[in-house]
């Protein structure tokens, strides 16, 4: 009978498998595409399982859900990947190593401070926080994101904050949108910033149905849920 682990890991491999073809065919070396699981709703278990595989990071939405997976697994690594309110970022900076949903300069002000308090009481040791910065190709505020009219603003001030660190991008692409050309165009700000920054800016873009698409126009990295842990429990 497969077990979990069993399921997990063929579901890994075949994932792996399908994210290695898609670099190849857009000629891209193989290994240079991260994936990042996406783990809202499944349990601890399955996070424990994914560090057993070889995972090292895996994602979440959920403030209070990732808190909680953290503490059970502190040598597991938790990528806030969904919208941060500003009353959280102190949480956030305790238990986060990095965050992908980075979208306005009050956000980058609070986590700075976050983690400044969280260093002050020894609820974390890395003194910086790897920050992407989430896009935005619409104008619904509740999807989060950062317009491109506002994007330098915010990257000038994060760039001042002594414990924010802007490594990139990430975006998801509105549902009436012509997915490759929001890939496109987000390839284009991280490399424009990555000259004006002098150093490699990060895409975080692509999910279970159009990761192979998002690798095409130079994804780094892939948010995959479904495709490796099945369906969400319902929460």
């Amino acid at each position: 009978m497969m077990t979990r682990k069993d399921e997990l890991a063929a579901n890994l491999e075949g994932l792996r498998k399908d994210v290695r073809a898609a670099e190849r065919s857009a000629g891209r070396e193989d290994g240079s595409v991260a994936i990042l699981p996406v783990t809202k709703f499944h349990p601890a278990s399955d996070v424990a399982l994914l560090a057993e595989l070889g995972i090292a990071t895996v994602g979440e939405n959920r403030e209070q859900e990732a808190k909680q997976k953290a503490a059970e697994l502190p040598n597991m690594r938790f990528a806030m990947i969904g919208q941060i309110q500003t009353k959280k970022a102190n949480s956030v900076a305790r238990w986060a190593s990095e965050v992908h949903s980075l979208d306005s300069v009050k956000l980058a002000r609070a986590l700075d401070s976050g983690v400044a308090l969280a260093l002050e009481r020894g609820d974390r040791t890395s003194d910086q926080l790897p920050c992407l910065i989430q896009l935005s190709f619409d104008e619904d505020e509740n999807r989060g994101g950062v317009r491109e009219s506002d994007l330098a603003e915010l990257v000038a001030e994060a760039e001042q904050l002594e414990h924010v660190l802007v490594d990139g991008f990430m975006v998801v692409p509105p549902i009436d949108a012509d997915p490759a050309r929001v890939f496109e165009a987000s390839r284009s700000i991280a490399d424009d910033y990555a000259g004006r920054l002098g150093r490699p800016m990060l895409l975080s873009a692509g999910m279970s149905h159009d990761f192979e698409q998002a690798i095409t126009c130079g994804s780094d990295i892939v948010r995959v849920g479904t495709r490796l842990l099945g369906q969400r429990p319902v929460g």
